[in-house]
């Protein structure tokens, strides 16, 4: 008997605890808090609806975010509940692992002037104020 596939996932968006879109992990084991290392930027797409990452040569931050195991199942649910445009890519933890986050085309950030909100602590602080 073989194991299933696990998908280690960094959420740094509407999925994290306490956000709206939670749930979509049901049943995704929680592994603890992580941070990226300080080579992304991370704006408020489409007013706030969902957040963008994507990695930049310079003048990236460190992005906070939570990981979680998921299987195949959930992970492709995951997948599915996802808005358009965003798409799987692995991102460098500032532990020396990587995991696969969400990110967001930059080039359609920059066309829809979406704010930069990088500096102010990550999705959940910047949902509180």
């Amino acid at each position: 008997m073989t194991n299933s596939p696990k998908f280690i996932v960094f959420i740094c968006g509407s999925a994290l605890r306490g956000q709206p879109d939670h749930g979509n992990l049901a049943g995704a084991r929680f592994l603890g808090d992580a941070l990226s290392v300080p080579a992304y930027r991370l704006h408020a797409v489409k007013d706030g609806w969902h957040p963008g990452i994507y990695e930049v040569a310079q003048g990236g931050v460190s992005i906070p975010g939570e990981l979680y195991s998921l299987s195949k199942a959930q992970y492709e649910h995951l997948l599915s509940t996802e808005p358009p445009d965003m798409y799987p890519e692995q991102i460098r933890l500032d532990d020396g692992n990587t995991a696969t986050a969400m990110f967001y085309p930059e080039k359609l950030i920059r066309e829809g002037g979406w704010p930069d909100i990088s500096d102010l602590g990550g999705w959940a602080n910047y949902k509180r104020n």
